[in-house]
């Protein structure tokens, strides 16, 4: 099952909150990402700012740098996109 995003907040310190369409959210930190490459353009934190839901449900810079929605849900909940993940400390599932 693939997920999706459904919404997102960009937080301080690099760090952006997600939510899935499966209900489950949290926070990615992205702040020890390196600032070069394809990561260059965040060295500007008002770009990093600028990160919104894409057309398929991953997260997008500009259509230059993305992440699916399913490698997100594997940072925030420990399990394979194809596990049912569990409610923990850490992340919050809703109906």
């Amino acid at each position: 099952m693939m997920r999706r995003l459904t919404e997102i907040r960009v937080q301080d310190g690099y760090r952006i909150w997600v939510r899935f369409d499966d209900g489950v959210e949290g926070e990615v930190d992205f702040s020890k990402k390196p600032r070069t490459g394809v990561y260059a353009s965040w060295q500007d934190y008002e770009y990093f700012r600028r990160a919104r839901v894409g057309e398929f449900g991953e997260l997008v810079w500009d259509n230059q740098v993305d992440f699916s929605a399913d490698s997100l849900w594997r940072m925030v909940t420990g399990h394979a996109p194809e596990e049912k993940a569990q409610p923990t400390a850490e992340t919050k599932a809703y109906a």
